[in-house]
């Protein structure tokens, strides 16, 4: 594994349960095309997986 994710916000929140819309805040990403990088961690890893298809995951 990397020691660090790097994730991208691809896709809108617009029409999206909320659930998924917390996941992506608690994910630190506000706006489209906004990246932040977070350590990597089986938590992380799971929020990521939970709106897999919203974001991109580079491994840094």
């Amino acid at each position: 594994m990397a020691n660090q994710l790097q994730v991208t916000l691809k896709r809108s929140l617009i029409g999206r349960p909320e659930d998924q819309r917390v996941t992506v805040n608690t994910l630190g990403l506000r706006k489209i095309r906004q990246t932040v990088v977070h350590n990597d961690n089986p938590a992380i890893r799971g929020m990521v997986k939970k709106v897999q298809h919203l974001v991109e995951v580079k491994e840094v």
